[in-house]
């Protein structure tokens, strides 16, 4: 929980710090271009995160392999995770940044349902999310019919169920430890 805390407060901070010089989308593009480069050459991650090699030198590797593809805001950022020894966090925050601003500000959610919604309908759950999250949401509709019934949202790690099974699976609970 902790770890998760720390790469979201990572993200963020860089993040909006990013609104303000490069922009999001340039922001987002760096990360994504990174993990590219990180699973193109696994030895990468492994010379930043050695300790064997000097802070100095490793922060004059990212400038010299980064260079002009990376902006010099995220290659700061990148030293600023060596410097408080949080480089072995860059994948995590990577995917953070990949979920969270995939849609330049959008987060994907997943809305399974056991049959098909109307428009209007699907718009009013969408229009709730939003305020009770404080964020847009880009929705993907899946059509399960395996569910009983209701709806069930999926956001990142967060699901909200609202299905039948669930309904049932709560009242069983509450009967079961109910005391006659």
């Amino acid at each position: 929980m902790k770890e998760r805390l720390v790469v979201k407060r990572y993200a963020e901070a860089f993040m909006d710090f990013s609104k303000e010089t490069v922009g999001l989308e340039r922001a987002a593009q760096d990360f994504k271009g990174l993990k590219l480069l990180m699973q193109e050459n696994p030895g990468f991650q492994e010379i930043l995160s050695s300790l064997d090699v000097a802070l100095t030198e490793k922060e004059d590797f990212i400038d010299k392999v980064l260079g002009a593809d990376f902006s010099q805001e995220f290659r700061q950022f990148l030293k600023l995770l060596l410097e408080k020894q949080r480089i072995d966090k860059i994948v995590d925050i990577a995917d953070y940044v990949r979920v969270a601003y995939a849609h330049l500000g959008e987060t994907e959610a997943i809305l399974r349902t056991s049959f098909p919604l109307d428009l209007d309908l699907v718009r009013e759950i969408k229009d709730r999310l939003e305020k009770k999250f404080n964020r847009r949401f880009r929705f993907y509709i899946n059509l399960d019919g395996s569910m009983l019934g209701g709806v069930q949202v999926i956001i990142g790690n967060t699901i909200i169920d609202g299905t039948v099974r669930r309904r049932l699976s709560d009242l069983k609970e509450k009967l079961l430890s109910l005391k006659v």
